[in-house]
């Protein structure tokens, strides 16, 4: 399979990337709307499409388009994974005009760490440097902006 890397958000197939995204350990549960939100205020959305029209791949970047972004909700459907679909959307985000700026990207995973190792992410310098605030992921049964 050869699919169709795009950013064009009105391509975006809203049933499939929430699909995928509801079963995954880092937003299980998820709802649409979330999912609506998140795409909104990213300054990257990205999709794979197969040849016939379903979605197959997702992801976003938030990000300043200057300095700093923050690779997340990188998913492949189950039955297209080890394909390079996940590679080939990190690197169409990485080379995108649009970040072209950007020198400092930012990604968290438990599980993936060859594939984005081999889109040049490396565990980070100077780790006692960075920081974070991390609480749970509430609960939404409705989702509120």
């Amino acid at each position: 399979m050869n699919p169709d890397i795009s950013s064009d958000p009105g391509r975006l197939r809203m049933d499939d990337i929430h699909a995928m995204l509801k079963k995954t350990y880092w937003s299980t549960g998820i709802t649409k709307e979330e999912i609506a939100s998140g795409i909104k205020n990213s300054a990257l959305v990205i999709g794979a499409y197969a040849e016939d029209g379903r979605q197959v791949g997702f992801c976003r970047v938030i990000s300043d388009k200057t300095r700093f972004a923050y690779l997340l909700d990188v998913i492949v459907a189950e039955d297209c994974r080890r394909r390079g679909i996940g590679q080939a959307m990190v690197r169409y985000a990485i080379s995108h005009p649009d970040l072209r700026h950007v020198y400092q990207w930012l990604l968290k995973t438990s599980d993936a760490h060859g594939v984005y190792a081999k889109c040049g992410f490396l565990p980070c310098d100077e780790p006692e440097l960075w920081m974070g605030r991390m609480l749970g992921r509430p609960d939404r049964t409705v989702f509120e902006e």
